[in-house]
């Protein structure tokens, strides 16, 4: 009997079942149009057919705004926007990438060593995945893979993160049995991200999109986060979520973001600590007229906005457990007065004409008139904000967004209940 190939599976349906739950039942049709795509695209590029699919999606954070650099709490979720993939070991000492629109990546087996030159580049990225899981015992070969991404970049939803969570997912699945957790494929991108792509960045993008669903990550010990997946069916709530791109550009925004943890750390110094977590919040308040001669104002207020949004993840995913969402949407609603208040990433210091987040903020909460909830997205000045919104004000509130925003910037998405996956596993 002819084996079938991956092409005749989900054409006669054999992946359907997967293909539903990652994107719905709506969602399926489409679904089978990008696997067919990706299948066709990995034949028309390598010259054979892919050994198997796979996907990791963007995240969004829901709780715990700017938490996760000082050890604290954070609230996230992998969505429906994904990248997916077609894949295939080689048997050569190379890995051949192809996404849909770019140029070809090629990375060498033989060097899995940070390259001069190649920070802030997909190849670092990839070598960098490779090189952590050769470390740690999979023995990666050469591989080709062909991808296209539903993820917008610069979206807040990190491209980046899904796309190392992708690498190490195909890695995992073709080279070592699925042997890899999630939360280790996380902190295998995260290495990549640190050491060949040159970004000190946290562990919570990589966590979301290798874990899925909504999850509770705990950063009390980094090396080793304490995470729990929590279901939540959305549609049952009777809201939906929306990523809203308020224009604003992130370009020239470094030292923003970069102040503060700079402002964080020098609270932390008045204790002789490294990180807000190591601080308890009762000495901190004691010792708030040295803070405040110490670190200024502002860093003071940045470390009031940390402890109680600490405080505020924690109660976000007990609310979602208890199934208690009108608790969850006024949490929300204070962790956005929050971060607009003290911690203070949402207007960059000094503007005046341009404050594309607060009025993209002010804008939403005027559309929504009480209802549902509307906080910053992700590290803020620029990018996105976040709103859960009533089904049956949905279209009004996206259009009344548009309007002023730009058609195509509220972006409707969904909460998809896995992370990494490979489609076409049948165990």
């Amino acid at each position: 009997m002819e084996e079938q190939t991956l092409e005749m599976r989900l054409r006669q349906g054999g992946l359907d079942r997967t293909l539903e739950r990652l994107y719905g039942a709506a969602g399926l049709e489409a679904a089978r149009g990008r696997c067919a795509g990706v299948l066709e695209g990995f034949s028309r590029t390598f010259g054979r057919e892919a050994e198997a699919l796979f996907s990791a999606p963007g995240r969004t954070e829901l709780g715990g705004n700017h938490t996760d650099h000082q050890h604290g709490r954070v609230l996230a979720a992998g969505v429906d926007l994904d990248i997916l993939a077609a894949a295939a070991a080689s048997g050569s000492g190379v890995i051949r990438v192809q996404s849909e629109g770019y140029p070809l990546i090629t990375v060498e087996l033989d060097r899995l060593t940070p390259v001069a030159g190649e920070e802030n580049t997909t190849a670092a990225l990839i070598r960098g995945v490779a090189a952590r899981m050769r470390e740690l015992g999979c023995p990666v070969g050469g591989v080709e893979v062909y991808m296209v991404s539903s993820v917008p970049g610069g979206s807040g939803l990190s491209s980046s993160a899904a796309f190392e969570v992708l690498m190490g997912t195909v890695f995992n699945g073709l080279f070592w049995n699925g042997r890899t957790t999630a939360v280790e494929i996380a902190q295998i991108g995260q290495y990549a991200e640190n050491v060949f792509f040159g970004k000190p960045c946290g562990l919570m993008d990589q966590t979301a999109s290798s874990v899925g669903g909504v999850v509770a990550i705990d950063f009390a010990d980094p090396a080793a986060p304490a995470v729990e997946q929590i279901p939540l069916d959305l549609a049952a709530t009777g809201h939906v979520l929306c990523i809203i791109d308020s224009g604003a550009d992130h370009a020239d925004l470094t030292d923003e973001y970069a102040a503060v943890t700079r402002e964080l750390k020098a609270v932390c110094a008045c204790f002789g600590k490294e990180v807000l977590r190591e601080v308890p919040e009762e000495d901190f308040l004691a010792a708030l007229p040295q803070v405040r001669r110490c670190a200024g104002d502002r860093g003071a207020l940045r470390a009031f906005h940390i402890y109680a949004e600490n405080r505020r993840a924690a109660a976000e995913a007990r609310a979602l457990r208890d199934g208690d969402f009108e608790e969850f949407l006024r949490l929300v609603r204070g962790s956005g007065r929050s971060s607009a208040m003290y911690l203070q990433n949402i207007v960059p210091t000094g503007a005046a004409e341009h404050q594309e987040m607060m009025v993209a903020l002010a804008l939403a909460e005027r559309l929504l008139e009480g209802r549902g909830a509307v906080r910053v997205h992700g590290g803020g000045f620029a990018g996105t904000i976040q709103a859960f919104v009533p089904q049956e004000c949905l279209e009004e509130f996206k259009s009344g967004m548009e309007a002023v925003l730009g058609q195509g910037s509220c972006h409707v998405v969904t909460i998809r209940p896995v992370g990494g996956v490979r489609l076409d596993e049948t165990r």
